[in-house]
């Protein structure tokens, strides 16, 4: 006879701890650092934030479809394996598309980054500084005849390669010869100017044809116009090639990893429902947010400590992306054994559009869902461009990844104190309190000072994003049918980091592109003002509609009631649905 088989709850629920634990710290090596390395590659604001509006619109699309294939044919666990192993090469695949110029690999790193390929640590005291007024006159003359973009060109580079007894005129002139076909046209053009003028001098009895003139003229404009069209032609050629293949890239990536979660998620909780364990299910995410506080602190302190390029072709961006293999492979070995549910019955109803349909009925959860959106929009423009403006400001990759870290933390730390905030200022008021300080961070970030001025302001993400999630979810189970609380959350965090999330990274890369990032924050910070302002009043208006959560009335003790009470009065569920009925009546 067959031995009933035996759930180890506990076991099961250590080796899910461990894979979110090992699977978020993987994404935090590059995720929050992969607008970064698009930068580096010489990708505009604008262009990043297509890209990245493209990945949430894929994840958006393609994780509940994936998660609802992988369940109707049970094959989960092949699922959840194929997308971590397929997305490591994916992930990899962005290192092999070269950068636009070379420059921009380099054009934040410090000088000292390059003592391995060259410079000596004392490079700066060999310069003789009293010879630096004989180079006034190269200086002046070499900036006269190139143009701004062949003079951003003077960086480390030539530096580096110089002896140690090169001084800083030799520099120059070593910079001069890399753009020595740009130097010569602009010569040849000078001393033609200088030639007509001469000649004008040389014979005053010429007579002036005005007419001639203006056709030599122009002429050369259209000469030199057609050659300055010519170059910025090919900038933007290279520039829309790097484009399309880190779309390509970074879409075929979030393809492969997209549908992970949603089947994780889906096995984890059907088994934890079957096996009557269900609270552990709850307080899953910490273990998550500890591995990518842990992961991007670690990775980032990595980083800022490694030259700027780890050989002359690889900068050291690219460590992200090796931590991010090894941490995923691991994740993959915990995936062998990860508990997962094979549940046999086919579910007649589509539980994404009944929570939508949820949503719909209700206008307290309908404006909940709309404020859901605004917050992903607005919360893309942290995940997208803070690190651009860390960075302008002299940040290293150590700041970044603590800025993830103490975010997290205080977010975790506040989780133990949730209800009693819920029950202190109410659904209504801690959206609103979440919204107001959101709009604090974005004031706050468009005013940064100094390369550590932005962790201070980290910890307000306990309430910016933690106290507003949990008073979301608070709303989703108000709304909710006995079963659909899931649904009805996943509709919102879609709404949020899906549909809100991408079309705020289209809408930030263009007001980046156009403006700049300070704009982008202030204007982020007047959006959430306004709706906040707009969400308690409209809010205050609606009429409210009780929702009688029958899963909660069967489970409550039935002791309670008192043998002497009547019949009436014992049939609890008629008159809790009585109350609802006369609530909705109002």
């Amino acid at each position: 006879m067959r031995r009933n088989k035996q759930w180890d709850v506990n076991k099961a629920m250590l080796l899910s701890r461990l894979f979110q634990f090992l699977h978020c710290a993987g994404k935090a090596c590059v995720i929050p650092f992969l607008t970064l390395y698009l930068r580096y590659l010489g990708l505009t604001a604008s262009l990043t934030g297509i890209i990245m509006g493209t990945k949430h619109f894929i994840n958006l699309a393609w994780a509940p479809l994936s998660g609802y294939f992988a369940k109707h044919y049970n094959k989960r666990r092949v699922v959840i394996l194929s997308s971590l192993l397929c997305s490591i090469g994916a992930g990899l695949l962005l290192l092999l598309i070269p950068p636009a110029d070379k420059a921009t690999m380099t054009r934040y790193c410090n000088i000292s980054a390059f003592a391995g390929f060259g410079l000596p640590k004392t490079a700066e005291d060999t310069i003789n500084y009293s010879q630096l007024g004989n180079t006034t006159m190269t200086v002046h003359a070499f900036t006269t005849l190139i143009s701004p973009t062949a003079l951003s060109k003077i960086n480390t580079k030539h530096i580096a390669t110089a002896g140690a007894g090169q001084t800083l005129n030799d520099a120059i002139l070593a910079t001069a010869a890399a753009s020595k076909h740009e130097v010569t046209r602009i010569a040849q053009r000078q001393s033609h100017r200088e030639n007509h003028k001469n000649e004008e001098v040389a014979n005053p009895d010429i007579p002036d044809n005005s007419d001639s003139k203006r056709s030599v003229r122009s002429r050369s404009l259209k000469t030199g116009s057609a050659h300055g069209q010519k170059g910025t032609d090919v900038v933007l050629e290279v520039q829309h090639q790097l484009f399309f293949l880190v779309l390509m890239a970074v879409a075929l990536w979030e393809v492969l990893a997209a549908p992970l979660e949603w089947t994780v998620d889906d096995g984890l909780y059907e088994y934890l429902d079957f096996v009557d364990a269900t609270d552990g299910y709850s307080q899953h995410w910490i273990w998550g947010y500890l591995g990518a506080a842990c992961s991007a602190c670690g990775v980032g302190l990595l980083v800022s400590n490694l030259d700027c390029l780890l050989n002359v072709h690889i900068h050291r961006s690219a460590v992200h992306f090796y931590c991010y293999a090894i941490l995923i492979t691991l994740t993959l070995l915990t995936g062998t054994f990860l508990p997962i549910h094979v549940n046999r019955k086919r579910e007649q109803t589509n539980k994404v559009l009944k929570a939508l349909h949820l949503i719909s009925n209700d206008s307290r959860a309908t404006l909940c869902a709309l404020t859901a959106f605004i917050v992903g929009a607005v919360g893309s423009t942290f995940e997208n461009y803070l690190f651009w403006q860390m960075q302008d400001k002299g940040s290293s990759e150590f700041y970044m990844g603590a800025s993830i870290a103490i975010k997290l933390f205080a977010e975790i730390l506040l989780s133990f104190f949730s209800s009693k905030i819920l029950k202190t200022l109410g659904q209504s008021g801690t959206v609103a309190l979440g919204m107001l300080c959101m709009a604090v961070q974005c004031l706050y970030y468009s005013f940064l000072w100094s390369p550590w001025s932005v962790l201070p302001i980290q910890s307000l993400n306990a309430f910016s994003n933690g106290a507003l999630w949990w008073a979301l979810n608070a709303y989703c189970e108000d709304v909710s049918t006995p079963g659909m609380e899931r649904s009805v959350q996943r509709v919102f965090q879609a709404l949020s980091l899906g549909l809100g999330a991408g079309i705020g990274s289209l809408a930030g890369g263009f007001i980046a592109s156009r403006f700049s990032l300070e704009v982008l924050y202030r204007a982020a910070a007047v959006v959430l003002v306004i709706w906040s302002v707009a969400f308690l009043l409209v809010q205050s208006r609606i009429p409210r509609q009780k929702k009688v959560n029958y899963s909660q009335l069967l489970a409550a003790d039935n002791s309670d009631l008192s043998d002497t009470e009547t019949d009436q009065e014992r049939d609890w569920l008629v008159k809790a649905m009585k109350d609802e009925i006369e609530n909705n009546s109002w």
